[in-house]
């Protein structure tokens, strides 16, 4: 399988495609002959002397410096070079790439005045598993995430760091051992490569893929601890849903109708004396779909800006170089502080329905669901640690976007912090999993004490969270049991079992 990409069409299936499963990229046909106008504009902006931000003069607050033009090719190598600054551990391979797939795409619309091989061997990169090691941290997300992208640019000059097979090596030694040869950039080269929003998005593009999984996986935790807690399936009736019509709103309590039919647990306690449940099992469709509609928010802003040109100066067609601010992260930053905050509330709820199995008095079930209470202590620190993850996310879901702080000798005074809210974003639906996959086994152990059967989706759950997870008898760590449980969310796995019983969920 190939993905093309053309700068117009990319979509979040082709990043999946590419970042995890290493399918191969190719240029479409069409690019071509738009990336090579706008380096012949470039090209003759150089001829004639004109002064053009990037191409002959410094950058920043260096913009009014001209360059003299035997040395507008060094300039470009000391903007990489300068640039490539940034500090801590590196990037994930998956993001890695999905950065220079980004940044290809971004290129090959052909506004960036760059040439036709210096994209090729972008891509020649990619296809070849040559991953430049880039450091998380140092950008602050305008003039676009700077610093990384430059880490990323040193291994086409042959310089850097990459991984290649596994291994760290020099740039240079892991271009040779794919049999790629390293590049000299021209004149606006080097700026065309670092001056765009891609890690930011590529975290996001992920995060999101993540995300949606992850909200399909807590609906089915949901349903699986409402049927342990006797909870009643009235509030997913779809008259209710429909008078208030969020259509995420309407698409879970939907999921959630799907999850729980056929039960025998709902069945025989319909007409009990309980009035009404905790607003964690009565409010699901609402708090969930509300994360479901911010999702595709999200996702809308991230696919408008992976095939959207964010370089500074845009070069166009017809001969114009326009400096501007396409570069500035500030639409995809407020987008991913949102995704941070709406995943946030996926663990809020969770962990609030997993503390209500902890106690007799709500549940009906064993306290912290054990046997022998008092010489067990069950699954009340595996609660603990879901409530700690919560209480983190709270820190880590302050929008990064709010903040700025000036660079560039005051030339740039507001900036996004887009890569910070990337980062937090990922670290919220981290915790996140790991919150839901205490739900999922607290759940299951709910149901451990019921003697009839739960509806079609939650029995197939919890007998796929059995296939990894002992019921708990006797105290053991569950540390490993979480992390089992971690991977059914993060696989898909779990989702898929429960879609074949109950049909695909929204």
């Amino acid at each position: 399988m190939v993905v093309y990409i053309d700068g117009e069409n990319l979509s979040m299936e082709d990043v999946q495609k590419v970042s995890r499963h290493h399918e191969k990229v190719e240029l479409a046909a069409v690019c071509e002959e738009k990336v090579k106008i706008s380096r012949k504009v470039v090209e003759d902006k150089l001829e004639g002397d004109e002064d053009v931000y990037g191409i002959n003069t410094g950058f920043g607050d260096l913009a009014n410096v001209k360059i003299e033009k035997g040395k507008t090719e060094e300039l470009q190598k000391n903007l990489i070079r300068s640039h490539a600054s940034g500090v801590g551990e590196p990037f994930d391979e998956d993001v890695v790439r999905a950065t220079m797939l980004l940044r290809a795409n971004t290129l090959v619309k052909g506004y960036s005045g760059i040439r036709l091989k210096v994209i090729e061997l972008l891509v020649e990169m990619l296809n070849e598993g040559v991953h430049p090691v880039i450091p998380c941290q140092g950008s602050v997300g305008a003039s676009g995430d700077l610093a990384p992208l430059a880490h990323m640019s040193l291994v086409l000059m042959g310089e850097g760091e990459a991984f290649y097979q596994g291994k760290r090596s020099a740039g240079k030694k892991a271009l040779d051992k794919a049999g790629l040869n390293s590049i000299e950039l021209k004149a606006k080269e080097g700026l065309a490569l670092v001056n765009g929003t891609q890690i930011m998005t590529a975290i996001g593009a992920l995060a999101l893929h993540d995300g949606k999984r992850l909200l399909k996986a807590a609906q089915i935790a949901g349903a699986m601890s409402l049927e342990a807690l006797k909870g009643t399936d009235a509030v997913f009736d779809s008259r209710i849903h429909q008078i208030r019509p969020h259509s995420g709103q309407i698409e879970c309590a939907k999921n959630l109708r799907k999850i729980t039919s056929e039960s025998e647990i709902i069945e025989s306690h319909k007409d009990c004396e309980k009035v009404q449940d905790p607003y964690t099992l009565r409010c699901m469709p609402q708090v969930y779909g509300a994360t479901k509609d911010a999702l595709a928010y999200v996702e809308k802003v991230l696919i408008t800006e992976m095939n959207s040109a964010n370089d500074n100066p845009l070069v166009f067609p017809d001969g114009d170089v326009i400096s501007g601010g396409n570069f500035h992260g500030q639409p995809v930053a407020l987008a991913l502080d949102f995704f941070a905050s709406a995943i946030a509330e996926i663990g809020d709820i969770s962990e609030r329905t997993t503390d209500k199995l902890m106690y007799e008095e709500e549940s009906g079930l064993p306290r912290f669901l054990t046997e022998e209470e008092g010489l067990n202590s069950g699954f009340m620190i595996a609660q603990y640690t879901a409530a700690s993850l919560v209480s983190e996310n709270k820190v880590l879901s302050h929008p990064a976007s709010v903040d700025s702080i000036p660079t560039s000798a005051g030339q740039e005074d507001h900036v996004s912090m887009g890569s910070i809210s990337a980062r937090q974003a990922k670290e919220v639906l981290e915790n996140v999993e790991n919150v839901v996959a205490i739900e999922l086994m607290s759940a299951a152990q709910g149901l451990e004490y019921h003697d009839k059967t739960p509806g079609k989706g939650v029995q197939t759950a919890y007998e796929h969270v059995r296939e990894y997870v002992e019921p708990l008898e006797k105290d053991r760590s569950l540390t490993q049991d979480i992390k089992k449980v971690k991977e059914l969310i993060r696989s898909g796995e779990i989702i898929e079992r429960v879609e074949k019983v109950v049909g695909g969920l929204d």
